[in-house]
C-alpha cells in the first residue's frame, strides 16, 4: 500500500463489521483508522489527517449526525473531510437530517461492499481539488509545472532557488508558509530564503520594500497572493 494512499477513518460500533470493512478497503489500496464510538473518533481526528469518514448513524454515546455537525464546524480544511453516511435508517426525514448535518453521500445497510468500494471513489474524485498548473498576480504568470515566470508574455529570468521557492508558494496562494518548509523544499539552507525572497520581490514588486504580493507574514513565515 503506498504512503500518499487516500486514508479514511471508518466509524461503527459493529466490531465485526468494523474488521470487515477494514479490510477490505485496505484490500483495496485505502489506509484505514477504525473507531468504535464518537468519542474515540474525534480523539482520532486530532492526530490524523483522513480524506474521507465512513460513518455510521446510529451508536452508544452519540450518532453520526453528531459527529458530523462536530466536524463541519470545527476549523482549518479538517471541516471539509467527505462524509458518507451508513445507516439502517433509510426514510427521507433521515437522509435530509444527514445532509443538513453535512454528510455527502448515504448507503443504506445492508449494502454491497462493491457500491461501498464505487461511492467512496467517486466521492473521493469529487473532493480532489484541480491541480493548478497557472498563477496570476498583478502583470505576472507563473507555470508551476515549468516552474516560468512570465511578464505579459515575456520571461523573466529565475534562478533554480527562485524557482523552486516560488513554485511552493504557488501551490498554496493567500497560505503562509514557514521558512522551514521553503528551505526544505527548494533547497536553500538557513538564511538563504530570506535573501531569495529579497531577489524575488525585485523582480515582482513595484516597490520591494512596501511588497504587494510577496508579503511576510510575522511568526509564520511568507506568502505569495494571487489576483
Amino acid at each position: 500500500m503506498l504512503d500518499n494512499a487516500p486514508h479514511i477513518l471508518v466509524v461503527d460500533d459493529d466490531v465485526r463489521l468494523l474488521s470487515l470493512l477494514r479490510k477490505y478497503l485496505m484490500d483495496n489500496g485505502y489506509r484505514v483508522t477504525t473507531a468504535g464510538t464518537v468519542a474515540t473518533a474525534q480523539s482520532r481526528m486530532t492526530g490524523f489527517f483522513f480524506d474521507l469518514i465512513v460513518l455510521d448513524r446510529m451508536m452508544p454515546g452519540g450518532d453520526g449526525i453528531e459527529l458530523a455537525r462536530h466536524v463541519r464546524a470545527g476549523a482549518g480544511t479538517g471541516k471539509e473531510i467527505p462524509i458518507l453516511m451508513l445507516t439502517a435508517m433509510g426514510d427521507a426525514e433521515d437522509r435530509i437530517a444527514g445532509l443538513e448535518a453535512g454528510v455527502d453521500d448515504y448507503l443504506s445497510k445492508p449494502f454491497e461492499p462493491r457500491e461501498l468500494l464505487l461511492r467512496i471513489d467517486a466521492i473521493l474524485r469529487r473532493a480532489k481539488p484541480e491541480k493548478r498548473q497557472e498563477l496570476s498576480f498583478g502583470h505576472f504568470t507563473f507555470n508551476l509545472e515549468r516552474g516560468e515566470l512570465l511578464k505579459e508574455g515575456d520571461v523573466i529570468a529565475l534562478t533554480s532557488g527562485e524557482s523552486l521557492l516560488l513554485k511552493s508558494l504557488a501551490a498554496a496562494p493567500g497560505v503562509p508558509i514557514s521558512r522551514d518548509a521553503l528551505s526544505a523544499s527548494s533547497g536553500s539552507q538557513g538564511r538563504a530564503v530570506d535573501v531569495q525572497i529579497t531577489r524575488l520581490r525585485r523582480k515582482i514588486e513595484e516597490d520591494p520594500k512596501s511588497p504587494r504580493y510577496l508579503q511576510t507574514v510575522r511568526g509564520e513565515g511568507y506568502v505569495l497572493w494571487a489576483d
